[in-house]
């Protein structure tokens, strides 16, 4: 073993990220085996209704940015919006024809407990939890829950088990066929494990490409704006480095003129019709003298290399490199990757 491999500190963190095909298993299993899961979906969605309301906080809100293009393509009224947002500058929202879609991890932060009492029953809850004992469980109306068992800090199986969950309960309420979802869906465990067998490999070579890299950007259109977003956050979370996610287009106007060689753009390339412009990016970067890498499946670096045609199981993929960069960022600086030394895994104060 060399010395890269000795300065990847192994902690409870990593081994989250390494149980998440497990967790993948044990959400799709449990959600297949709720027969009346979609009969009571599609209950919701024929009651009187104006608008859907999805709501959470850090990488449960950026999960549902996939759930939130769905529910628009049908022609739902649609907003996503952060639950302190929601509760403190939007409560008008919370009104009887309304039916919010509540995911949080612990179904106990200080602001999703603060949601349930404000609404009161008002709004239909729909939570999305991973702790079946949690006051969002108890008092939504419809539990949908991940069961991707215990997690220690950052959000890593606890989000790809929301991403699955989420996907079915937009298939229900759009009325598309569960079998054709479940089989495409159940594909993502072996995916995923066939991209984390060779973890420390890509982890040692992420260290080596991001070498005197002081800034990271991570930018990506449609579905992939839930990996920008969730990518940022975990690898603040986990490493104490700046990130930034956003959407690339938004990178070209103003970021852009960050691009140098102390800062790396990760572009997600996304769904087919958006790759040309997101790989586009990424050359028009590297013609400015900055630095940029694509995260697909013509990625350049192995370790950012991901299959091909799955638009469903998108979101649940992108991820995984991000996983692998911020354990680099740590081994790099030689200390363990999401360990918390300020925050806490339940956000119990506003």
């Amino acid at each position: 073993m060399n010395s890269t491999s000795h300065s990847i500190v192994e902690g409870p963190y990593l081994h989250d990220i390494l149980d998440q095909p497990q967790a993948l298993e044990a959400t799709l299993k449990g959600l297949r085996g709720n027969a009346d899961l979609f009969f009571r979906i599609g209950q919701i969605r024929q009651q009187e209704h104006t608008r859907l309301v999805l709501t959470g906080m850090g990488s449960s809100l950026h999960a549902l940015y996939p759930l939130e293009l769905m529910l628009t393509a049908l022609g739902e009224n649609v907003a996503r919006i952060e639950t302190s947002e929601l509760i403190h500058s939007m409560p008008s929202l919370l009104g009887s024809r309304t039916v919010v879609v509540a995911v949080s991890q612990s179904g106990q932060s200080a602001e999703m407990v603060r949601l349930l009492e404000q609404n009161a029953k008002r709004a239909t809850v729909i939570g999305v939890t991973n702790t079946a004992d949690s006051p969002l469980a108890m008092q939504a109306e419809l539990t949908v829950p991940t069961r991707c068992g215990p997690e220690f800090s950052v959000s890593a199986k606890t989000y790809v088990g929301t991403l699955a969950a989420l996907e079915v309960l937009g298939a229900a309420w759009c009325g598309k066929d569960a079998g054709a979802l479940y089989v495409e869906l159940e594909a993502a465990r072996a995916m995923v494990s066939c991209y984390l067998a060779k973890w420390r490999e890509q982890v040692e070579s992420i260290v080596e490409e991001m070498q005197n890299i002081g800034q990271l950007f991570i930018v990506g259109r449609g579905r992939s704006l839930a990996s920008c977003e969730t990518g940022a956050l975990i690898t603040k979370e986990s490493t104490r480095s700046f990130a930034e996610g956003m959407s690339s287009a938004a990178f070209r106007h103003g970021p852009m003129e960050m691009v140098g060689p102390k800062t790396m753009v990760l572009v997600f390339e996304g769904e087919a019709h958006l790759r040309a412009l997101n790989c586009k990016l990424v050359r028009d970067i590297r013609a400015n003298g900055g630095r940029a890498e694509l995260i697909g499946p013509t990625a350049e670096i192995d370790a950012m290399r991901i299959p091909g045609n799955c638009t469903r199981l998108l979101p649940i993929m992108e991820i995984l490199p991000i996983q692998m960069t911020t354990l680099a960022f740590a081994a790099r600086a030689g200390f363990e990757a999401g360990r918390f030394a300020r925050a806490m895994k339940v956000t119990t104060e506003e």
